[in-house]
């Protein structure tokens, strides 16, 4: 039971997020739309998935970030099974090595 991500609401949101220009919108804008836990949960997963990349243990990004085992799971299978949408971000965001792993 999936539920459909792709609505007009959806679309809106994401056009919205399209139009910051630099990181102090993003916070202004995330502080606003976000739970401060929403976004700090946001941010764990994307260091998770950083340093799933870099091939770091479950212990080791647990102890780093404070993720449940759960929430790294969760995060490696979304690195090895979803939409490559972490991988297409570290790219643009200078994290990605050529091949595979990351940089320090």
């Amino acid at each position: 039971m999936s539920k459909k991500i792709r609505t007009e609401a959806v679309d809106y949101l994401f056009q919205a997020i399209l139009s910051l220009e630099n990181k102090e919108e993003c916070y202004t804008f995330f502080e606003d739309i976000c739970t401060i836990n929403e976004l700090l949960s946001l941010s764990q997963r994307f260091e998770v998935a950083r340093m799933l990349r870099e091939q770091k243990t479950y212990l080791e990004i647990a102890e780093k970030t404070g993720a449940s085992t759960a929430t790294i799971s969760r995060v490696n299978r979304s690195l090895n099974y979803g939409n490559d949408g972490y991988d297409m971000v570290f790219k643009r965001v200078g994290l990605a090595e050529e091949g595979n792993g990351m940089e320090e």
